[in-house]
C-alpha cells in the first residue's frame, strides 16, 4: 500500500475539485428581552368531574372564576368556594325536621 495521493489539477481551464460549500453564517437573531410583567391569566385545564349533588357542582363549578383572575384575586374566589361547600356538608349532616303531625280532631 502506498501513500501517494493525486495532486489538484492546477491545469487552466480544469474543473476545481468539489468541495462543500462554506456555510452562511445565519443572521443573529435578537434575544427575546426579558419581561418583569405578570403573564396574563391562562385557565390551568383541570377537568372537573361532577359529583351528582347539584350544590356541590355549582360551587367546583365556580372554581372557573379563577382561571380568568389574576393571581391576587383566586383568594376571593377560594374563600367563597369554601364557604360553599362548608356550607353543604353542614346541610348534609343536618337532620330533618320531623314532620308535623296531624292536628287530632278528637270528638265523642
Amino acid at each position: 500500500m502506498s501513500d501517494w495521493m493525486p495532486e489538484p489539477d492546477t491545469t487552466p481551464g480544469a474543473a476545481p475539485d468539489t468541495e462543500a460549500p462554506e456555510p452562511v453564517p445565519a443572521p443573529e437573531a435578537e434575544a427575546p428581552v426579558p419581561s418583569h410583567d405578570p403573564a396574563p391569566p391562562a385557565p390551568l385545564g383541570v377537568p372537573r368531574t361532577p359529583t351528582g349533588h347539584p350544590g356541590v357542582d355549582a360551587r367546583l363549578e365556580r372554581l372557573t372564576d379563577a382561571d380568568h383572575l389574576p393571581a391576587d384575586g383566586h383568594t376571593e374566589v377560594y374563600e367563597d368556594v369554601h364557604r360553599g361547600l362548608r356550607d353543604e356538608l353542614t346541610a348534609l349532616d343536618a337532620r330533618p325536621a320531623p314532620a308535623p303531625t296531624p292536628a287530632h280532631d278528637i270528638r265523642s
